[in-house]
């Protein structure tokens, strides 16, 4: 009797395996679906736009520039330092 109980419960989880593989295998359909409407709405908007990301450039100084900005730099230091030695 011991054996036909354990075929039964072994059988019983293999009920339970199969209904669980058949709900896997239900949610991958509906996430394939939902991918697939992903990927069309990127399409969409991959025509729209070149789909690149640019940076947006940076300013670049020139030498003289950058040389009054220091030199204004270090005025304000200057200053800074003078007043408080007084």
């Amino acid at each position: 009797m011991a054996n036909r109980s354990s075929r039964g419960s072994t059988m019983a989880k293999l009920k339970g395996l199969a209904s669980i593989v058949s709900e896997l295998r239900v949610e991958r359909t509906n996430l394939l679906s939902q991918l697939r409407h992903v990927d069309a709405a990127l399409s969409v908007l991959g025509k729209l736009d070149t789909g690149h990301y640019t940076k947006p450039r940076r300013r670049r100084l020139s030498a003289a520039a950058r040389r009054k900005i220091a030199a204004a730099q270090r005025a304000r230091w200057a200053k800074a330092k003078g007043k408080k030695s007084d």
